[in-house]
């Protein structure tokens, strides 16, 4: 049976947030990987994949009306090239959202100086958290960050776990937005920096085992949440944070490449990081 198509009006804008769910655990991020309950894809993804196969470094795409959220209004976005960081933003969002509501809370952000550590140190903030410590090595980013106002503190990681979780805490949540580390040293000290009754919440790429001490973990009533892609309530709340000016995407920097070139952009967004981002263009 064919797949049912989604009309998308001229003019209109819209967020694929990729994330394709078929039930029972089996989903895939169309255009890029298939996902079975291990995370390790099935026989069944692999199907799903031949039918939705298009990612969006197109002018045109084939995507199921499952992954596609319309942005009310965004018409009217003054700069739409800056829209394009939606999906780090959402992706931030529904890391933060696990951990709930943020209001008066000190959050830490691991990774802060990526785009997607980024994206949550600006969520963090227009959701009303009290602090937003940023987490990461690179300096120059940490320092762009910090320039976001009185609210955001920095800590630079030194590799030694006492030392970033005194540097990094004592906050309520902690969100992991790593990438890739020999070690899991950064997000145990993030752990380590909780106060009682705090949320640690992955939603990284680190690839390291997780040893979590079973007394403390159950004394201090800490959480451990995973946090996977983000879903269609959580774009649309993203977006009304944009709308309210509550979000503020001027702290952004597009760097666009043209569709003809995609190739470019990839080689682009290998080089750049933070609140510097590439967007593809017509």
């Amino acid at each position: 049976m064919a797949p049912d198509v989604f009309h998308v009006a001229p003019g209109d804008v819209v967020v694929d947030t990729a994330l394709l769910d078929a039930g029972d655990g089996d989903e895939i991020l169309v255009g890029w990987v298939g996902l079975g309950g291990s995370g390790a894809g099935s026989e069944r993804t692999a199907r799903m994949r031949t039918v939705w196969r298009d990612g969006v470094f197109a002018e045109k795409a084939l995507c199921a009306k499952e992954t596609v959220v319309k942005l009310a209004g965004a018409e009217n976005y003054p700069d739409l090239a800056r829209l394009s960081f939606l999906p780090w933003l959402c992706l931030a969002a529904a890391g933060l959202h696990a951990a709930g509501p943020l209001a008066g809370r000190d959050v830490a952000v691991l990774g802060a100086t990526g785009q997607l550590g980024g994206a949550a140190v600006l969520t963090a903030l227009a959701e009303g958290a009290a602090t937003v410590t940023a987490v990461g090595r690179n300096a120059a980013a940490l320092d762009r960050l910090a320039a976001l106002g009185p609210r955001v503190r920095t800590h630079r990681l030194t590799g030694d776990r006492t030392r970033d979780a005194a540097g990094i805490g004592p906050v309520d949540v902690a969100l992991d937005a790593l990438g890739a580390t020999l070690t899991a040293d950064a997000t145990m000290a993030a752990y380590d920096s909780l106060r009682g009754r705090g949320t640690l919440v992955l939603i990284g790429g680190v690839r390291q085992e997780l040893a979590i001490p079973y007394g403390d973990l159950m004394h201090r009533r800490l959480t451990l949440r995973g946090s996977w892609m983000a879903d269609d309530a959580t774009v649309t709340t993203v977006w009304n944070l944009i709308r309210a000016g509550l979000l503020d995407l001027s702290v952004l920097e597009p760097l666009t490449v043209g569709l003809d070139d995609p190739a470019a952009a990839l080689d682009l967004a290998e080089r750049t990081t933070g609140l510097d981002f590439v967007a593809l263009v017509p």
